[in-house]
């Protein structure tokens, strides 16, 4: 098994020793970090509630898996993490107008706090691009 990482501009940089992502040939799964609402032109949570926080991570998750030749439609299973559980259905609307029909399998949690003060993380694995044979190659 080969190992990629996956970086982009188009999401937030690493704010600590870890990869945006990894690309595992082989198996033939993305795996993306927690991405947290981090606008990357400004290095800032976005402004607003859990609607644009939650739009704006997965944004920075969909933009990952695009560096590593996906999309959100390759994700077979998130993990969002609420520092508010109340925030749940609105967080959960958001998720479901981004994954349509057919979502991955999902865990939620709450946790007591996320970096930067967020609302909300989510991390994502992904089916990699090329199937199971890591035919394609990584951005």
């Amino acid at each position: 098994m080969t190992r990629h990482p996956v970086r982009t501009d188009n999401a937030p940089r690493a704010i600590g020793p870890y990869s945006q992502g990894i690309r595992a040939d082989g198996p033939g799964f993305v795996f993306v970090s927690g991405q947290v609402p981090i606008d990357p032109a400004t290095g800032e949570i976005v402004a607003g509630g859990i609607r644009e926080q939650t739009g704006r991570a997965l944004t920075n998750v969909a933009a990952i898996l695009e560096a590593a030749g996906g999309s959100l439609r390759s994700v077979v299973k998130t993990t969002v993490f609420l520092a508010d559980f109340s925030d749940f259905a609105e967080m959960n609307a958001v998720y479901a107008e981004r994954f349509g029909e057919d979502p991955p399998a999902r865990s939620t949690v709450e946790v007591s706090r996320l970096p930067k003060d967020a609302r909300i993380e989510i991390e994502a694995i992904a089916i990699a691009p090329g199937g199971a044979d890591g035919a394609a190659s990584p951005r």
